[in-house]
């Protein structure tokens, strides 16, 4: 008899790859004064459930940061469920974090549980928070008051132990203004907020971060490609409106491309968004 069959709440996370160590993101935490701050509010607060949003642009790393903390806490050994609120239809958010009973809407032949469940004793990562609709909102206010919540088209509650870490690129004090975030919610969410500047403001840490996905990227790709100290200066020198996103995008690139052209127009990393055509460093970028 499986736990749905018998009533119990089967909180078993799908399988994953194994989180990371907290060591395993030191490096990335350690390149500059803000990381490193970053990473002094991780240690800090490692051994509490403190609730965290984290808060920045899109791409300046705030699953790593996120992770991190899942890593240092007395949690690590539980699930990481990461939610990206901004990428479920509002009409399926609801089950999908909470889950449902059977019946309990057109095409609900079984039991599900949510999100929540499978973070039971972990950490649930709320990407994209201010994406949650008003209604939703109001129902993970009073989970985070008591944890204990109904699946949609439940009666019993069910009680979950889980560490809250939130996140968003948005101005949430504008979104409340103009009625789109509950108050009470963003106040309860922002027990430890993080700010993560953007990487145009912390650009000696493009060097170890270009040096790690460069290795990163070798490795998966079967390739042994290196970086000339001019090509790193330029990667420097970018302004990286999509920040460490987009700085991982171009070395990926960089590595995975065979051969190189070089032209005579500058030399611009935009080619990892797909903006502009191959990538012509100097020929030692992307020696084989």
């Amino acid at each position: 008899m499986n736990a749905d069959q018998a009533g119990v709440p089967d909180r078993r996370p799908p399988k994953t790859v194994p989180e990371r160590q907290l060591t395993d993101y030191r490096p990335l935490l350690d390149g500059s004064p803000a990381m490193r701050a970053i990473r002094t509010v991780i240690d800090n607060i490692a051994d509490t459930d403190a609730t965290v949003l984290i808060r920045g642009e899109s791409g300046v790393g705030k699953d790593l940061v996120a992770r991190a903390l899942h890593a240092a806490s007395a949690r690590r050994e539980g699930p990481f469920v990461k939610v990206n609120c901004a990428a479920i239809p509002p009409g399926l958010l609801e089950s999908e974090l909470f889950g449902h009973e059977k019946g309990a809407f057109t095409g609900a032949h079984r039991r599900k549980p949510g999100q929540f469940e499978y973070a039971h004793q972990g950490t649930i990562y709320l990407d994209e928070i201010a994406e949650l609709p008003l209604a939703l909102q109001a129902k993970l206010l009073h989970v985070l008051q008591d944890f204990r919540f109904s699946r949609v088209g439940g009666h019993g509650s069910i009680d979950v132990d889980t560490h809250v870490i939130a996140a968003t690129n948005r101005d949430l004090e504008h979104a409340m203004a103009r009625g789109e975030f509950r108050e009470d919610l963003y106040y309860r969410l922002n027990v430890v907020e993080i700010r993560i500047p953007p990487l145009r403001e912390r650009r000696e840490e493009i060097p170890l971060l270009a040096s790690s996905f460069l290795s990163r990227f070798n490795a998966q790709y079967g390739r042994q490609k290196r970086l000339s100290p001019e090509t790193m200066a330029r990667l420097t020198e970018h302004s990286w409106s999509g920040n460490v996103r987009e700085l991982e995008n171009v070395i990926r690139r960089m590595v995975v491309l065979r051969t190189v052209k070089r032209r005579s127009r500058p030399w611009s990393p935009a080619i990892g968004t797909g903006r502009a055509q191959p990538l012509d460093p100097p020929n030692s970028a992307a020696r084989a």
